[in-house]
């Protein structure tokens, strides 16, 4: 059976340290900001708020979003939990708190928009360029790029394994293991801001 074209951006699997739990932290995105962050992006601490990451533009992601809360000021600063920043929030009481899962041993699903062989595992890769995602669930539509598959060191991901579930398989739209190959908080340093 062939895969299904559905990417999800980012989903947690799992974590290569010794607890194997999933970790998240809190950090904020400032007033205003433009731009939508799905669940599942990347993102990036940039001048001490969350962005959305740019493989092109920043060195190294700080983790995974994971949805967010503030005080909504179209709805009489009504508290209020989204899996997703819509953007442009001009808050009038609080902040925009989020969370990330910003572990750098933490696993991460992610489908590819291309193909994925046997030898590509232990290689790496980049996400796709630009991603989008659904006001309705909040869930991003990122995935892998197939295309950016190779050993450069400097790639955002490192494909750990294939995901071991009925109805995936190596070749078009393979769900892969991933951990994040550059990190903001990994071992080799990063510049700051991660970018």
């Amino acid at each position: 059976m062939a895969n299904v074209n559905k990417p999800f951006g980012l989903r947690p699997s799992g974590n290569l340290s010794a607890t194997g739990a999933q970790k998240q932290y809190g950090y904020q995105i400032a007033d205003n900001q433009s731009g939508a962050i799905f669940q599942g992006d990347l993102v990036v601490v940039y001048d001490g708020y969350i962005i959305k990451y740019d493989a092109s533009t920043h060195n190294a992601p700080t983790g995974v979003f994971n949805g967010c809360q503030y005080n909504d000021p179209t709805r009489a600063d009504k508290p209020t939990w989204k899996n997703y920043y819509p953007g442009s929030i001009n808050i009038n009481t609080g902040i925009i708190a989020c969370e990330v899962l910003d572990d750098p041993a933490q696993l991460f699903l992610v489908q590819a928009d291309g193909s994925v062989a046997q030898a590509d595992i232990g290689k790496n890769a980049d996400p796709t360029a630009s991603t989008t995602g659904s006001t309705t669930s909040g869930v991003s539509n990122g995935s892998l790029s197939s295309a950016s598959i190779a050993k450069t060191a400097a790639l955002t991901f490192k494909i750990v394994g294939l995901y071991d579930v009925p109805d995936n398989a190596l070749g078009s739209y393979a769900v892969v293991v991933v951990k994040l190959n550059q990190h903001q908080y990994g071992s080799v340093g990063v510049a700051a801001d991660g970018a």
